[in-house]
């Protein structure tokens, strides 16, 4: 490839606000030499080793997560309170100077993602005991943010998904009370997306937990799910810490709520 060729080649594969690994580069059809002789010129800079960006723009946290999702081989969405506060749920807003990125896939995200300086943190959360793959290939149950104009979207949970992922860091990451108060504040919920998630779940816990706080806040939808239509495994789960065994649901929650 000339390199004027490679130049436009560039340009088009590599917009400004995104990034690229030197192995992704290469699979476009740009040499190693033109890509070593670009970082040399300026006209690329390292963001991390062997990651790249133009000169022109440096990435933002959007534009790190547009750019993993581009390049996977797997499905990476963005999920939990991230996806919520995308959702604008506006009972949850992330005011933090350095927010927590939620990132889901079945595979682990690639070790420079947390060494580029983009004022945010990105945080890992593996999906095979909670969705099966087909889920993740289900674009009923999610969003597209466009971030930038004429750039990739970022794909990040539904509503009704992100709340499910927020319920499998409890108590670890997320309080009771948290989860708690979110749900009140989610009065519309669809019936049919949750049913096909709750379907779906892998996770006793979470379904458990959900079906625990739907029954005590009592929104509308609950009365359109039917328990025993999922798998809500056996025997008892001890989530929360020296709570009290909720009979019903038999999980353990604090004993305050």
């Amino acid at each position: 490839m000339l390199n004027h060729e490679a130049g436009k080649t560039l340009k088009q594969k590599l917009p400004l606000g995104m990034i690229a690994t030197k192995r992704w580069l290469q699979e476009q059809g740009l040499s190693l030499h033109y890509i070593d002789n670009s970082v040399r010129r300026g006209a690329l800079v390292v963001a991390a080793p062997g990651v790249y960006y133009r000169e022109e723009s440096h990435p933002t946290w959007q534009g790190v997560v547009a750019s993993l999702q581009r390049m996977a081989t797997l499905p990476i969405h963005v999920g939990s309170l991230t996806a919520l506060e995308l959702n604008d749920v506006s009972h949850y807003i992330n005011q933090s100077r350095n927010p927590i990125v939620a990132l889901y896939s079945p595979q682990k995200l690639p070790v420079w993602v947390n060494k580029i300086d983009v004022g945010a943190t990105f945080a890992w959360h593996g999906t095979k005991r909670l969705w099966p793959e087909s889920l993740l290939l289900d674009q009923s149950v999610f969003r597209h943010y466009e971030w930038k104009k004429g750039l990739p979207e970022i794909t990040y949970s539904c509503v009704e998904k992100a709340y499910l992922e927020v319920l499998n860091d409890v108590p670890k990451h997320v309080s009771f009370e948290h989860a708690d108060a979110l749900l009140q504040g989610l009065h519309n919920l669809s019936p049919r997306k949750l049913d096909t998630l709750l379907k779906n779940c892998l996770n006793v816990k979470v379904k458990r937990l959900f079906f625990w706080l739907a029954e005590r806040n009592q929104q509308p939808w609950f009365k359109r799910l039917v328990p025993t239509d999922y798998d809500l495994g056996s025997g008892k789960r001890a989530i929360a810490v020296n709570g009290r065994l909720e009979s019903k649901w038999q999980i353990t929650v604090p004993k305050e709520m």
